[in-house]
């Protein structure tokens, strides 16, 4: 799930032509934790999906499929 999830995240950044930094400064979802997620050493919490959800204009279940 992790992987699949960061896949899709790494989509969206490129849909909205931003970078993680930005959005880790713009969400307050440390630059250290979207790393973790990436390389599969933590999954990503509810409330931290649904920040992303909301910063991307998606519903949340776009990174749950």
């Amino acid at each position: 799930m992790v992987i699949n999830m960061y896949e899709k995240f790494e989509t969206l950044l490129k849909k909205k032509n931003v970078t993680p930094y930005k959005v880790s400064k713009e969400t307050k979802i440390s630059t250290a934790t979207l790393s973790d997620w990436k390389n599969g050493r933590s999954k990503p919490k509810a409330d931290k999906l649904k920040t992303l959800a909301d910063y991307f204009g998606v519903p949340i279940e776009y990174f749950l499929e």
